[in-house]
């Protein structure tokens, strides 16, 4: 398998260092739209104007037992832990960049920024850190939390800004949000869309997943609508709500 690049700096310095390629297409503006690819758990594929970035793929054990390896071809990989099950590249085709630790970076004229949150609720003494990782894409702010299990701080408030996409845990357990706790995240944030994540499904090894389902949390988000998509969904500037939140729910292909 091809040696990969392994990016752990962040500096101003840092587009030179990679090299300013990985997303420069001379003559091709980015689209302004978003095509959003549900892997399972909290991995997603998210693709614009030809450039592709995949966050979180996991080895499917656990809670991801039943899912297939997301093995997608992708510019770029973002990891927001390197856990057992989580952060794991192998299989991977070609030769993606990895973005695995907090900073700012700018990869090719695009900006993006990792910020670190608790990954469980004893300040990350038993789990580490999480990486929550924000940029921009097709006119969009995303952002996906990862397995966050801290509260959301002024500090992070103040780097995240307000999310067009915002991407979150909601199944509880040792390393990720409970309902609850997403929800309060939620309304710190103030996002415009809402995708919730790491949520117990049938893929799930009922002996070894110790998360909820996805119903424990719609219903103590009820009165925000919910739009139920496929595994793939398309998002532009302009299908977002003019006011308040929206939750979309993306299913995983059978």
């Amino acid at each position: 398998m091809k040696r990969r690049m392994f990016v752990t700096y962040a500096s101003a310095g840092f587009a030179a260092a990679l090299g300013t390629g990985l997303f420069t297409q001379p003559g091709q503006a980015q689209s302004a739209n978003v095509t959003i690819q549900y892997l399972g758990h909290t991995c997603f594929l998210f693709s614009s104007g030809g450039r592709r970035i995949l966050v979180n793929p996991f080895r499917p054990i656990g809670c991801t037992a039943g899912y297939r390896p997301p093995n997608v071809n992708a510019d770029l990989v973002m990891i927001s832990s390197r856990l057992f099950d989580e952060g794991s590249v192998e299989g991977l085709p070609g030769n993606p960049r990895l973005l695995a630790e907090a900073g700012d970076y700018d990869i090719g004229g695009q900006r993006i920024q990792g910020i670190q949150i608790a990954h469980d609720r004893e300040g990350g003494r038993r789990f580490g850190f999480n990486i929550i990782w924000r940029w921009d894409m097709g006119g969009l702010n995303i952002t996906h939390m990862g397995g966050a299990a801290a509260p959301v701080e002024v500090e992070q408030q103040i780097l995240v800004g307000r999310p067009d996409v915002m991407l979150v845990p909601v199944g509880g357990g040792p390393k990720a949000y409970t309902p609850e706790e997403a929800s309060a995240a939620i309304d710190t944030l103030n996002p415009r869309i809402i995708i919730p994540t790491h949520y117990r499904t049938s893929a799930a090894d009922p002996n070894a997943c110790d998360i909820s389902p996805l119903d424990d949390f719609l219903t103590l988000m009820q009165g925000t609508p919910v739009q139920r998509q496929g595994n793939t969904w398309t998002v532009s500037p302009g299908s977002l709500p003019s006011e308040g939140r929206q939750i979309v729910v993306m299913s995983y292909p059978t």
